[in-house]
């Protein structure tokens, strides 16, 4: 098969690479989209030593596995994990010590005609959602993890930072609350998606420190950290969304005598996100900016990485004929 191959940072289109063969328990699923993000990007820039086939954010349909998956229509959730672990054990298997995960640690991804998971990391598709919104299920369920870790009640002023893949599906699934919303980035054209959905948006200008309740950094840089931390109450809440290149510096004396709540925040449900987008209650359709067949993928991840490009898309089942 041919796959997207990452070794030593250096990106290369491979043909033929080994057919998964699925382990005990897992599913081989045939892929029909995927989509790049930016985790993609930073494992290149050497975020992470990985070595292997990138991907994550995936539909697929299922060839090998149960009989009631079969031909039909796939999700996955990324980490795989070991069952048995202290983390497994309480419920938190998106923690455990064993785990590999799709794409990014251990396991090849989705850039390839196929992969392979756990059949329990698996969720069908309804049927009323197209093979290109249903590619941003993992994401969005990122997104909706906040919700899972902090209550937010209507009213509640809530401001996110950045306008990028991340941030557009944070701030509309926020949104979903009824929260006092105010979305912030750099680029007209992006905020104006999210206008086009009713919320409120603007520039770093438009904040004003210590009147925020909740903010949600999803710029991965230290400029906007200290946007959202100045933008926070005493008592506020600062979920970080986005991972750091290298270390990130900040007044952690003044999180302490502002008594603020740090929340780290990543992997999300799955199922909760397939409903939002089976009901139409968001818009992910303005983010896919490009789309690349799999023999293009090098070309496809050099736009993706150009300042201000959102969603590209890697159509594989194109490359297949199918």
């Amino acid at each position: 098969m041919q796959g997207l191959w990452l070794e030593n940072q250096t990106l290369e289109l491979r043909q033929n690479l080994p057919i998964p063969e699925p382990a005990p328990g897992e599913a081989l699923v045939r892929v029909l989209r995927a989509g790049i993000c930016n985790t993609d990007l930073e494992l290149v820039r050497g975020y992470y030593p990985y070595n292997g086939i990138l991907g994550h954010e995936f539909v697929g349909v299922v060839e090998q596995g149960p009989e009631n998956l079969i031909n039909q229509r796939v999700v996955g959730e990324i980490n795989a994990a070991c069952g048995w672990c202290r983390f497994c054990q309480k419920g938190q298997p998106t923690h455990c010590e064993n785990r590999t995960v799709l794409g990014i640690v251990n396991r090849n991804g989705a850039f390839a005609d196929y992969l392979a998971l756990p059949v329990k990391n698996l969720h069908r598709v309804p049927d009323n959602i197209s093979t290109d919104v249903a590619t941003f299920t993992e994401p969005v369920a990122a997104a909706l993890e906040i919700q899972q870790q902090v209550e937010i009640k209507p009213g509640d002023r809530v401001l996110v930072v950045g306008d990028g893949k991340l941030g557009q599906l944070v701030a509309q699934t926020l949104a979903l609350t009824a929260c006092d919303l105010l979305a912030i980035g750099r680029h007209g054209e992006k905020l104006a998606n999210l206008e086009a959905e009713g919320i409120q948006t603007g520039f770093a200008d438009l904040v004003k420190d210590r009147s925020f309740d909740i903010a949600v950094e999803c710029t991965g840089n230290p400029e906007g950290f200290a946007i959202a931390r100045r933008a926070l109450r005493p008592r506020g809440t600062l979920v970080l969304k986005s991972t750091y290149k290298g270390n990130l510096t900040f007044d952690a004396s003044g999180l302490v005598v502002d008594e603020i709540t740090l929340i780290g925040s990543r992997c999300g449900p799955f199922p909760q996100a397939l409903e939002i987008l089976s009901k139409n209650k968001i818009n992910v359709q303005p983010l896919i900016q490009a789309r690349y067949p799999l023999k293009e993928a090098i070309a496809a991840f050099k736009h993706a990485q150009t300042r201000g490009v959102l969603k590209v898309l890697l159509d594989i089942r194109e490359l297949q004929g199918t």
